[in-house]
């Protein structure tokens, strides 16, 4: 089955706008919003690595999605100054949590079972 970057591309900004939307809500907890960016990352890896097998583009999700984690341990004054800008608190966070990976992969999963069920519907 040939995968469609129109697909992860409807994919992407879909999930961008329900993750904003959740930010919006106060009953729905913030973590929501973490899997939800890592869900994005792995619908903009496959647009961009459409072509590529499935392990290496989780793979490059992930990484991805722990190098940011891991860069918000460091705290130069001008890498501060950008996340303290919407732009970079909603691309680069604001502060380093280990329960954030777990959420990335959550995300990850999560995009790939939804990259599945499409490819499952469209086989029929």
């Amino acid at each position: 089955m040939q995968r469609s970057r129109l697909t992860f591309f409807i994919l992407t900004i879909a999930t961008i706008i329900i993750g904003l939307l959740s930010r919006h809500f106060k009953g729905i907890p913030l973590f929501i919003g973490d899997i939800l960016w890592a869900t994005m990352v792995y619908f903009i890896a496959r647009f961009v690595l459409i072509s590529k097998p499935l392990k290496p583009v989780v793979v490059a999700s992930l990484l991805f999605c722990f190098a940011i984690e891991f860069s918000q341990l460091y705290k130069a004054p001008w890498i501060n100054d950008l996340r303290h800008t919407l732009f970079g608190r909603l691309v680069l966070g604001e502060g380093f949590l280990w329960s954030d990976l777990l959420c990335y992969v959550v995300g990850v999963g999560i995009g790939v079972v939804v990259e599945g069920f499409i490819n499952k519907r469209n086989s029929f």
